[in-house]
């Protein structure tokens, strides 16, 4: 048993190092004053200072993105998940299975059809909104699918008959029984869409334009046109907004499904 742990242990531990080494060796090439002499050149953010004037706009770009991607995705997928989990049954599954269909076709492809269908709007092509809608595409069945698992685990008729009861029409028994019940669901897809649409690069690639670069598009973008200081500086910058924003959703999905049990 002893032997069969530490093996256990050192797997893990060369599992971390195999993901860690390369992030660390990244981070520290965008503090460092010359990439190639290592940190005997010094260390400097003056590398992070460069990043944040080129690409402080596709920073906030993303954020907006994940944020509006976030509530069109809530505003869509609850209610779905709602009425598909009224209805369970063969023809749930393949509404189900079609709102997922853009996970099985690559965003390249994806991306190629919104081109086709709006390429030729000039204003909506020119504007945020529309790597809005792919993103929403992309993300929209992983908040559909959590907020449904969550539905799918509780006897909702039931509720909904105790509150029907009680005088509670319609309206008044989502906002007060479904919401509550689903909110576990909307924080682990919210957790997941957040997630997806500030890392989302090949959809994105075909539907932005010079003036809208994505976080994604911009680090590409620095990874081939600048020092790799520069874009070492880049993934910093991206750790640094990606994993705070994690680790808080993470929280508040734990918490609220500890509320809810």
């Amino acid at each position: 048993m002893r032997i069969a742990k530490a093996l256990q242990l050192t797997l893990t531990l060369l599992a971390c190092a195999f993901l860690l080494v390369p992030t660390i060796q990244s981070v520290l090439a965008g503090v460092t004053a010359n990439y190639f002499r290592g940190l005997s050149s010094g260390l400097t953010l003056k590398w992070v200072a460069e990043v944040w004037s080129l690409y402080s706009g596709s920073i906030f770009l993303s954020i907006g993105l994940a944020l509006a991607c976030l509530v069109v995705t809530t505003l869509i997928g609850v209610p779905a998940a709602y009425a598909l989990a009224r209805r369970p049954g063969r023809g749930s599954r393949v509404i189900e299975e079609f709102v997922s269909l853009p996970l099985a076709i690559p965003g390249l492809a994806l991306a190629l059809a919104l081109l086709q269908l709006y390429g030729s709007l000039q204003g909506f092509r020119a504007h945020w909104s529309f790597i809005l809608v792919g993103h929403v595409l992309y993300t929209l069945p992983f908040m559909l699918r959590a907020v449904l698992a969550v539905l799918a685990a509780i006897d909702l008729r039931s509720l909904e008959e105790s509150a029907a009861t009680l005088g509670a029409g319609p309206w008044r028994r989502f906002i007060d029984v479904v919401v509550p019940n689903a909110l576990p669901g909307v924080l682990a897809g919210g957790l997941t869409v957040v997630t997806l649409s500030i890392g989302e690069f090949n959809l994105t690639w075909m539907l932005h334009t010079p003036f809208l670069k994505t976080l994604p598009v911009g680090l590409a973008d620095s990874y081939a046109s600048m020092r790799l200081e520069i874009a070492s500086a880049y993934t910093l910058v991206f750790f640094v907004m990606i994993v705070p924003l994690l680790m808080a959703m993470q929280w508040a999905s734990s918490r609220a499904q500890r509320m809810f049990r």
